[in-house]
């Protein structure tokens, strides 16, 4: 292996994906760095100029100039950050989302069109030989997993399966819940798998390496306007990814965009990490309650999230 050849292979892959005239090939006015920077923010939506800047490894500068584009364009709003009042928190608008899903679904197309000249039995090859370039080429954390190679799908044949399985083998493992927490879960996913409407309701399954690795629910609650997140879960050798922060992400952003007016939720105080994205995405605690439930001693709690008040 020397230089040339990674170098030869970056001429081939850049003209193989058209990354050389981007804006063309996708037949949208953006660059492949602008397309990039709506991309994170459609997925990270609570980010910042500086997680921008980290993240893509961008020129301040540059980055700047491309946000304010993006402002000027009707993509983007931008508001003191929460976190850290220095920072400016960065938000798709509405056209903004619109814009990102039309390039996502434009790039999924010039993908498939790629994928399918390659031969169904060579393409288990195809995505060992990329996952092997990625771990690889990886610099400081050579061998580990990162954030971006998290992918969130619809759930396919026996994840709902999965769903039940693993939170009740986690919920067991970490908190002792005995098998009624089972049961509890087999209902939900049962009732959503046997009736549920796809344009109000929906499932996310977190995928690292072709396996699994978290999932959450969107509902429709009893409550007319509102929508349920339920059985948010990440694997435990998946945790730091900000794999729960996405799927929060993901559902507050969907019911959003169907149009609930609220979304909430139900936990137990004892689910600390999970409760710290829920606040981060803005969910305020409306109610709690002792109760006995799934062999344990718990206080439940009840959180919501106006879903017209924009952070």
């Amino acid at each position: 292996m020397t230089v040339q050849d990674i170098r030869a292979f970056n001429r081939f892959y850049t003209n193989v994906i058209g990354a050389l005239d981007y804006s063309r090939h996708l037949y949208a006015p953006f660059t492949l760095t602008e397309s990039r920077v709506l991309y994170e923010l459609a997925h990270s939506p609570r980010t910042d100029a500086a997680d921008l800047r980290g993240e893509l490894s961008l020129d301040a500068g540059y980055l700047s100039r491309i946000l304010n584009r993006f402002e000027q364009d009707g993509l983007i709003e931008r508001a003191p950050s929460q976190r850290d009042p220095r920072r400016r928190q960065v938000t798709l608008t509405a056209r903004g989302r619109e814009t990102a899903d039309l390039l996502a679904e434009r790039a999924d197309e010039s993908v498939g069109a790629l994928l399918a000249t390659v031969p169904d039995a060579d393409r288990p090859r195809l995505a060992e030989a990329l996952r092997t370039v990625r771990t690889l080429l990886s610099s400081s954390d050579r061998g580990r997993p990162q954030p971006e190679d998290v992918v969130l799908r619809e759930p396919g044949p026996g994840d709902l399966g999965w769903i039940v399985q693993r939170n009740a083998a986690l919920y067991a493992a970490e908190y002792d819940f005995n098998a009624d927490y089972e049961g509890l879960v087999a209902r939900i996913v049962a009732d959503f798998a046997e009736d549920h409407d796809p344009h109000l309701e929906r499932v996310w399954i977190a995928e690292l390496d072709g396996r699994p690795v978290g999932c959450v629910m969107c509902v429709r609650d009893d409550a007319p306007g509102t929508a349920r997140l339920r059985l948010l879960l990440v694997e435990p050798d998946a945790r730091g990814l900000r794999i729960g922060d996405r799927l929060v992400g993901a559902v507050v952003e969907f019911a959003r965009g169907v149009g609930y007016r609220d979304l909430v939720l139900w936990t137990n105080d004892i689910l600390g990490a999970a409760r710290g994205i829920y606040q981060r995405h803005g969910f305020v605690l409306t109610a709690e309650k002792p109760h006995r439930s799934f062999g344990q001693d718990l206080v439940g709690q009840d959180w919501r999230l106006d879903l017209h008040q924009r952070r």
